[in-house]
């Protein structure tokens, strides 16, 4: 290993701390050769690790507006967890559609954003706040990519995350001496969402280092915030609950990893611009990542292109760009092997595909148009 990392002339003592082969709980591992028995083991492991918070079911769940929007119907629902403000969530699907629909959660990106969520991916008004027009423009070919897919006969689901949006922190709420000379406002004002986004990005570690005291991780939360949402999505009558996929560039390809290892309702993943391996993350870019990927002692146990193959045999898309700075292309393509690996072991090689687009990370509409299709694959009525 080069001591050039970002641990410079320990690099290679780190990165040697989880050995070289497949760790015990990856299917890659000699010991494993049913997928049923090393599934439940794996699972069992990562909940242990990540440990998502109890959220308890969400109570006072309701739709606060419903209205129709370029072809397609748009309900604003919101429910209470047992923390924090209550959770925004927008569905998409066809004007006039009926159900039972196939249906996608589609979770949106980090991408240094925080002060907004669901709208980072749709559209739903004529006056679009620039700051997501520009946000779309950068990271989406300038198409919110959750109403393309719901025109193509999808029932999508877009909720914030924990700390985006309704879900973000407010600066309200937190003591004087972490403000930062901040204030709290409700605002369009591109300036003032760009001054709480760098604030976010700065007070992130705090963030992380508080959930970790309490005993969980940022990964934890995120994931059981997903869980519910899942639930429900596939609670309504309008969605087919045995065709339900999940999808999302960077963070939200992260949340695909980590979702769609665990829950087998998942039945069609498309994890875009978010796969590599921990050695990665190690070595050459944790400066370019969020707090929201890492989990203490997983990386001892599975890789983590191995999160996302718990899934075997589910179908899922892994698409990469090959100039992405949040990667390199050596371990993009060394995860890409694992992956392969997994799913030839588990007979299911058809389930899975990987596809590298030239060009910086994004989730543009050529890539967009691969996913609808592989969503269409494995989701479509028979």
């Amino acid at each position: 290993m080069s001591s050039h990392s970002m641990l410079g002339a320990y690099g290679s003592w780190a990165a040697a701390l989880a050995g070289e082969g497949p760790s015990f709980l990856s299917f890659r591992h000699t010991h494993w050769a049913d997928p049923a028995a090393w599934r439940p083991a794996a699972r069992q492991r990562f909940r242990e690790r990540v440990a998502m918070p109890d959220t308890g079911g969400a109570v006072d769940s309701r739709t606060e507006r419903r209205y129709e929007y370029d072809g397609l119907e748009v309900e604003e629902l919101s429910w209470q967890l047992p923390y924090g403000p209550r959770t925004e969530a927008v569905l998409l699907k066809p004007a006039g559609a009926r159900g039972p629909l196939p249906a996608v959660l589609a979770l949106h990106d980090h991408g240094g954003h925080k002060f907004h969520g669901w709208q980072k991916i749709t559209r739903t008004d004529s006056e679009q706040n620039a700051v997501n027009t520009d946000h779309q423009a950068r990271a989406y070919g300038g198409a919110p990519w959750a109403n393309r897919l719901a025109k193509r006969g999808y029932a999508v689901l877009v909720p914030d995350a924990f700390a985006f949006g309704s879900r973000r922190v407010r600066i309200a709420d937190l003591p004087a001496a972490i403000r930062d000379g901040m204030d709290e406002q409700e605002t369009d004002d591109p300036e003032y969402i760009a001054a709480y986004n760098r604030w976010a990005g700065g007070h992130e570690s705090i963030v992380a280092k508080s959930l970790l005291s309490a005993g969980t991780t940022w990964a934890g939360v995120w994931l059981a915030e997903d869980v519910h949402a899942l639930d429900v999505l596939c609670a309504r009558d309008d969605v087919d609950a045995e065709r339900v996929g999940i999808g999302g560039l960077s963070g939200g390809g992260l949340r695909t990893v980590y979702l769609g290892g665990l829950d087998d309702r998942v039945r069609c993943a498309v994890c875009v611009g978010m796969m590599t391996t921990w050695r990665d993350f190690l070595l050459n870019k944790s400066h370019t990542h969020t707090w929201m990927i890492y989990v203490p002692h997983l990386p001892t146990e599975m890789d983590y292109p191995d999160i996302l193959g718990m899934r075997a045999p589910l179908p899922t898309l892994v698409q990469n760009n090959t100039e992405d700075p949040l990667f390199t292309l050596a371990e993009m393509r060394r995860a890409d092997v694992m992956l392969r690996q997994v799913y030839e072991k588990a007979n299911a090689a058809e389930q899975y595909s990987c596809t590298f687009y030239a060009g910086e990370h994004k989730f543009d509409i050529a890539m967009q148009e691969e996913a609808f299709d592989w969503f269409d694959r494995w989701l479509a009525a028979s």
